[in-house]
């Protein structure tokens, strides 16, 4: 399957025996209150879609967020969702670009096999006049067999070693956090960046609920100087908006793309770090 599907595509196949549909909206860090994208969800989603809750299905046997959970935990989950690894499966969130992308990346990850975004997410397919329901969405137990892909996931013994190599590391945080001009959303945590890391605000990438065109994105990248055709690994506050640059990066062209699972929330929180800032 393509990396983007439109609502009119989803209209025309949301009766395919083996398509699963699944909201994967994630609330914001440092929003407040923070919105219920459960109860948002019950209240209103794509006919048949099923509640993909990113922080229940993260692995919860680390201080970090979001981090990737075990192959085996996320197959037991996926399975009592209803969903297999062999489905069509389209994700998309209530609102803008921010979570739906980590939720693709960790089911690829982990082992699906076709999985897409729709493009411009339920805002998208209410502007499309598309038929709408409430409440709980209850699947049929499926068989999903995880197998970790580990081309795809770098860990911080991975990210020294990439920064030594002076190899391509693109941070999605905002300009500011990388320059050290703001804080971070997480208490304890210095703002800052990696030596030698490219400033990517995810943000750029999107525009009006969709991410750019590849043409666009080709453009931006070139202007920041990124080599599409050598190995590039991304990297945010906890892993989730990295997601959306690695999705922005395949929509341009690039094959060879990883994700940083610990990112900002790991490397700053180590005493042998190297911290950039222009306030040094």
């Amino acid at each position: 399957m393509t990396p983007l599907v439109s609502p009119t595509w989803l209209a025309a196949h949301l009766d395919d025996s083996n398509l699963v549909v699944l909201d994967a909206t994630l609330p914001p860090v440092g929003v407040s209150p923070t919105p219920d994208t459960h109860s948002r969800y019950l209240a209103l989603h794509i006919p048949d879609a099923v509640f993909f809750d990113i922080e229940a299905l993260s692995d919860h046997t680390t201080s970090l967020p979001h981090m990737l959970p075990k192959p085996k935990a996320f197959a037991a989950a996926m399975s009592a969702l209803g969903v297999s690894d062999t489905a069509n499966i389209i994700v998309y969130e209530q609102v803008g670009v921010f979570s739906a992308p980590r939720a693709r990346w960790m089911l690829r990850t982990l082992g699906a096999q076709n999985v897409s975004l729709l493009d411009g997410g339920l805002q998208a397919w209410l502007d499309a006049g598309l038929p709408t329901q409430s409440g709980l969405v209850q699947r049929a137990p499926a068989v999903f067999n995880a197998r970790l892909d580990e081309t795809a996931v770098k860990n911080y013994a991975d990210v020294q070693k990439l920064l030594s190599a002076h190899q391509q590391v693109l941070d999605a945080r905002s300009a500011a956090r990388f320059d050290g001009t703001a804080p971070e959303p997480r208490p304890g945590l210095s703002s800052g960046h990696m030596p030698g890391s490219i400033s990517t605000p995810f943000t750029e990438l999107v525009a009006e609920g969709s991410l750019k065109s590849p043409e666009v994105l080709r453009e931006l990248f070139d202007t920041k100087h990124v080599d599409l055709s050598r190995p590039i690994t991304t990297t945010c506050g906890s892993g989730v908006t990295a997601a959306v640059v690695a999705l922005a990066l395949e929509l341009a062209g690039a094959t060879d793309i990883s994700l940083y699972d610990g990112s900002w929330a790991e490397y700053a929180s180590q005493p042998n770090s190297e911290i950039v800032n222009s306030l040094q």
